[in-house]
């Protein structure tokens, strides 16, 4: 009787310490559990490190992929590699809690090997732009932190008064750049294409299977664009502006107008993406009054 007693107070015991746990699904579909808030996290990608800030856990990161330059507290962090090459040694190093990946940034391998060594690694893909306060409330629901319903809320308000403003206005078809060499362009399931449809586009490389496609000259003037936009961080809005013009000599790229859109503010699945959303829908409709004169 006594045996049974005690075994049924270590099963009582065992259910107070599995309630306690933190668990969250990621972008995998998995989920991952904690055992108590994590006081030491890595971001394997510039775009989760905005978002862990942005959820109020800048504090607890202790190591950054390269490029993590916003906020500029970031810069200061310890790098461990870029989103395609992570250094698994210096992420052991410094002792993670939890380690939260770019499922489509960092390698599949990678990850694997994380989590082979026993590191909780929550894999985070915001395919469209209402998954982008989600994953901020995530954290910070993680990291026990105030700061990410604020936050989160806030970048819904300013998407929802863009789509109220946008959303029905006539469509216009856009060619979305990411890179120009190669011609590297969005499917529908990129965030990218979310904004784009915010404003009232039409990305004409929607129906294109692979998330990140590289295209060809002649298959962007078939498709017919009215409006190219893009850029890369090694580009002013003149230099996107006169690679495009160097196209002119095509008829079907003759009356095509690019424009330029901040790539952080908008190829950086981050709360910044309101400023390129709204950069995104400006633009769209400065086409159409262009295409009204016409």
């Amino acid at each position: 009787m006594r045996a049974m007693s005690i075994g049924v107070l270590g099963v009582c015991a065992a259910s107070i310490i599995n309630a306690a746990d933190i668990t969250a699904t990621d972008d995998r579909g998995k989920q991952i559990t904690l055992p108590d808030r994590p006081a030491r996290i890595v971001a394997l990608a510039p775009s989760v490190t905005e978002l862990l800030f942005a959820a109020g856990a800048g504090e607890k990161i202790v190591g950054v992929a390269r490029y993590s330059d916003f906020p500029a507290a970031a810069a200061r962090i310890a790098q461990v590699g870029d989103a395609s090459r992570i250094a698994l040694e210096r992420v052991l190093s410094l002792r993670p809690d939890l380690v939260v990946a770019w499922k489509s940034g960092n390698h599949a391998a990678d990850i694997e090997s994380l989590e082979r060594l026993g590191i909780t690694v929550f894999v985070a893909e915001p395919e469209t732009l209402a998954a982008i306060p989600r994953l901020v409330r995530t954290f910070g629901m993680l990291a026990g932190t105030d700061a990410a319903k604020t936050a989160a809320a806030q970048f819904e308000s300013g998407i929802a008064a863009l789509g109220v403003r946008y959303k029905k206005r006539p469509a216009v078809r856009v060619f979305y750049e990411i890179w120009h060499e190669p011609l590297i362009t969005v499917n529908g399931r990129h965030v990218i294409s979310d904004v784009i449809s915010l404003c009232g586009g039409s990305n004409i490389f929607s129906a294109v299977p692979v998330l990140t496609p590289i295209v060809s000259l002649e298959s962007v003037m078939a498709a017919g664009p009215d409006v190219v936009l893009g850029g890369s961080s090694a580009m002013t809005p003149g230099d996107f502006s006169s690679h495009w013009r160097d196209y002119a000599k095509y008829a079907a790229l003759r009356d095509v107008q690019a424009r330029f859109v901040a790539p952080d503010t908008i190829q950086r699945q981050s709360l910044r993406l309101v400023e390129g959303a709204a950069a995104v829908c400006a633009h769209l409709d400065e086409i159409r009054s262009l295409k009204q004169l016409h």
